[in-house]
Order: structure tokens, then sequence, then C-alpha cells
């Protein structure tokens, strides 16, 4: 069947707008051989925090900067706005920006996201405000997020029928997507890195920290860990004196542990599959 001249040109202006927005990294596809990690390490390790918490910048950036170890912070630009300064600093120290929306939206059934509900998301809605948190992240700390994490881990939008998942908008613009409270490493040379396993590090000792560490090396994965707060004691927090402990156990040669933001290991694994 022809197509008239105005519908083959509406048709290639699409192809054109769909590929104007895409990641400049393309998917990689499964590897048929393991993934070997850099220096003769045996478990490759991310830290990431969400939301751009007030107490990331007062303390945890702090922390970390002693042990020279870089994490993945998946902000909110209105967040980011309340500590700006700290942020700019966080930058300029090597820790990775992510983009974490501009609304947050989750699903409407926590009455707090009534009025953000993903249910009344479209692709196109969703599309428009990850490019626009890319933007206002680039506007106010000069780095362009590579990286995603899905508010709430929650991966779809519409209701009932209308029901669709927003993760090939997150591959298309994005080199990862981070889920949350997953249960398991990830498997390097398998999995999708629009929805790479975010495990909680909140509110956990380091003993159970080191456990899903040691198990992840047994078969040289990816362990992703996932918090929001860091300080001493709280809710939805990942505590310093565990995090002082987690960095000490990872920067020990012995240990065989590759610490780096999420947005490096992708790209490493990536560049491995292809």
């Amino acid at each position: 069947m022809k197509l008239n001249p105005i519908l083959r040109a509406s048709t290639l202006f699409c192809a054109l707008l769909s590929l104007s927005f895409s990641s400049e990294v393309p998917p990689a596809k499964p590897s048929a051989a393991p993934i070997v990690w850099p220096n003769g390490k045996k478990v490759a390790l991310s830290l990431s925090f969400d939301d751009a918490r007030l107490s990331n910048v007062d303390k945890g950036t702090v922390l970390l900067d002693q042990y020279d170890v870089k994490a993945t912070f998946f902000v909110v630009p209105s967040a980011v706005k309340k500590r700006l300064e700290g942020w700019k600093k966080a930058v300029a120290s090597g820790h990775e920006m992510g983009n974490h929306s501009v609304n947050h939206p989750c699903s409407g059934n926590f009455t707090w996201s009534r009025e953000k509900a993903l249910e009344d998301y479209t692709g196109e809605k969703m599309r428009a405000e990850l490019i626009e948190a890319n933007k206002q992240v680039q506007e106010l700390l000069g780095v362009k997020p590579e990286v995603f994490a899905y508010p709430c881990g929650q991966m779809f939008i519409g209701r009932g029928k209308t029901t669709q998942s927003y993760v090939p908008i997150v591959s298309d613009l994005f080199i990862s997507g981070r889920g949350w409270r997953n249960e398991a490493p990830n498997d390097p040379a398998y999995c999708d890195m629009a929805q790479i396993y975010g495990m909680e590090m909140d509110g956990k000792d380091f003993s159970e920290i080191k456990d899903l560490i040691e198990t992840a090396r047994k078969t040289g994965q990816w362990l992703v860990l996932a918090g929001h707060e860091t300080a001493e004691s709280g809710g939805q927090t990942t505590r310093l004196a565990m995090l002082k402990q987690l960095c000490e156990y990872a920067k020990d040669p012995a240990n065989g542990v590759w610490i780096a933001p999420i947005g490096t290991v992708a790209k490493y694994v990536n560049k491995q599959r292809n």
C-alpha cells in the first residue's frame, strides 16, 4: 500500500523527532560472555540516593569525599535549589547527578501523590517531564543527567486498559533506569539497563549490606544500593555509621570491590557487551 505524500512526510517527521531525543548510547544486548570487572575486581558496587535530600550534601557527601567514594544522586530540581551551592560542590567532587523527574510522580494510591498520579500520565507527558528535568538540572548544576531512577520504583502510567510501561521512554533518554526495593543484584551480562535492580540500604546495618556484597561477589554481579537521607538515624535514612563501614570495606583492595557511580558502571558494561 502506498502512502500519500502528506502521510509520508508526517511519518518521516515523527521518526526524526524520536531520533532527536534518543540516548547517545544505544541499549546493549545481553552478552554471551561474563562481564570482567576492571583491575581484577570481583564485584561492582554503586551507591545511590534519591530526591536530593538536604542531608545528602550536609553530611553524606562530606563522609563519601573522605574516602574518595563517588555516588549517584537522583535529584529533583526543586530540592536542589534548597542547597544549590552544596550540590555544585558535590558535582565538583565527582559525584554523579541523575534524573528523578520534576514532580516525583507516583501512583495516586498514595494520597500525597494524588495531584501528580502516574494514573493520569501519558507517554507524551512523561517524556516531556523527564526532558524538562534534565534541562533544569543542567541549568542548575552544569551537567546533563545520563541516568534515571523511577520515583517510588513504579514503571507504569495510565489506568486499567490504558496502562503502559514508561520503561521504553527511559531507555530512549538515559543509559540506565534504576528501580527501588528490588530483591537481587544485577547480572551485568544480562540485565536490562533501563530497569536495573536497586536494593534498599536505608535502615540497614553494615552486616546486612556486607552479606549482599559477598553474595554478589560469588558470581561477579553488580550490586546497586539505593537510599534517601544520610544521617545518624531516622526514617528513610542510610545511617552514616553504616556508610563509613561500607566505604572502608569497599576501598580495601583485599575485598575485590569496584565502587563507582551507576553511569560509570553502565557505560563499562555496555562497552563490554558491544
